[in-house]
């Protein structure tokens, strides 16, 4: 025998009900008597919460049995296992978090992409963005008509969706969910005449509006920035988010690998060889003088780097990647010196390590071959055209044809 029954009757069971029974009961009640659906009844979803907080609990369901509510209240509400914070936890754990859905539901966000220039990531910029978005009607406050003119939609009883029932087989339905088609998912109607006439009843206007998009030193090719809250409005919705994206522009002379800058640059053999100063102008309108000292040997393929002239750190910056610099060398062309002056040249070059020699020096047994230029792609070309002659070239030359009757 259970002292009182007034938690059991307000989930509408017995008191000898199930875990399974008490937890279907709840289910369809709070479905029904939910705030969102019903903003009346937040009263009674609160009675119907509290309840089945103490009765699914096993141990405050014992408390409860023997001394009714007063000994809940005197301290059987704590520390069970299946105790929650608020009623609210309850309906969360058994509709998967429904209710935080409906209570942080926003509108779509608006996502944008600009484009920026190396500069613009190195130095930072400023871009002004014009934006068409939905703004919530000034004039009627987002309702589309005066005050308490709409009326609740009877085809959908305010909800905004139709469940309708569809037989698959004997004995199995479907239910499906829809927008309402009378009140268009707005869960209210308004009469043509209380229309607001700035909206049209739509609620809602399109508006203009320009951002100033402040690009920091350091930032990224795709990096995004928010602008919260200022996306589309919707009446009963969190405004959404404006998103800007931003893509890199490829630059002429630098490449960003990281927090590093990289560039290529093209020496002459002089250069090379007996040190060289070249300016680079920096993303910023400094100008580095890129310097190689005597006898500071640049060999072909070389990469060198300057320390602390790559990109600026994000949100650090005054501390800065490196500049990384391949080098390549270009030769003199064939015959730039006289056969006379090239004796004189080699007098100041490394001396030649020559091949061993075999002992006898005969030239009976050298066979001399000289070097000449080999252009590969014109033999691909030859071969490529040999093996897809035409049937009339390949019978000319005598080749086996097939004979048709």
């Amino acid at each position: 025998m259970v002292k009182e029954t007034g938690f059991y009757d307000t989930l509408g069971v017995k008191p000898h009900a199930t875990p399974d029974e008490l937890k279907r009961a709840y289910r369809k009640l709070a479905l029904k008597y939910h705030p969102d659906k019903n903003p009346t009844e937040g009263e009674r979803f609160k009675q119907i919460s509290q309840a089945y907080e103490v009765l699914s609990d096993a141990k405050k369901r014992e408390i409860y049995d023997r001394g009714g509510e007063e000994a809940i209240k005197e301290g059987g509400g704590g520390g069970g296992g299946g105790s929650f914070a608020s009623p609210m936890d309850i309906f969360d754990l058994f509709f998967g978090g429904v209710r935080r859905m409906h209570r942080e539901r926003k509108g779509k966000n608006i996502v944008h992409q600009i484009s920026v220039t190396l500069e613009d990531l190195y130095n930072g910029a400023t871009r002004k963005l014009s934006v068409q978005k939905n703004t919530l009607c000034e004039r009627c406050e987002g309702r589309g008509s005066r005050k308490g003119a709409a009326q609740m939609c009877m085809s959908c009883h305010g909800t905004g969706m139709q469940v309708r029932v569809h037989q698959l087989v004997p004995g199995m339905v479907q239910q499906v969910s829809t927008v309402c088609h009378s009140c268009q998912g707005q869960g209210q109607r308004i009469s043509q005449k209380d229309r607001c006439k700035a909206c049209g009843g739509r609620k809602m206007l399109r508006q203009k509006k320009i951002l100033e998009v402040h690009i920091d030193k350091g930032m990224k090719d795709g990096q995004k920035i928010m602008f919260h809250g200022e996306g589309d409005q919707e009446p009963g919705l969190e405004p959404g988010d404006i998103i800007i994206v931003l893509d890199l522009q490829e630059h002429p002379r630098f490449t960003r690998r990281g927090e590093n800058l990289t560039m290529s640059m093209e020496l002459q053999l002089v250069e090379a060889l007996c040190g060289f100063q070249k300016p680079v102008q920096t993303l910023d309108n400094r100008t580095l003088l890129i310097t190689s000292h005597p006898g500071e040997l640049i060999k072909p393929g070389d990469t060198k780097c300057v320390s602390n002239e790559g990109m600026p750190m994000y949100r650090r910056p005054f501390e800065k990647g490196k500049l990384i610099i391949h080098f390549s060398v270009v030769f003199p062309k064939a015959n730039f010196l006289p056969k006379n002056r090239l004796k004189e040249l080699e007098r100041y070059l490394p001396v030649k390590v020559d091949a061993e020699q075999p002992e006898s020096m005969d030239d009976d047994l050298y066979i001399y071959a000289d070097l000449e230029d080999c252009d590969l792609e014109s033999r691909k070309r030859h071969r490529h055209q040999h093996y897809y002659m035409d049937e009339d070239d390949y019978a000319s030359t005598g080749g086996v044809q097939c004979q048709t009757s």
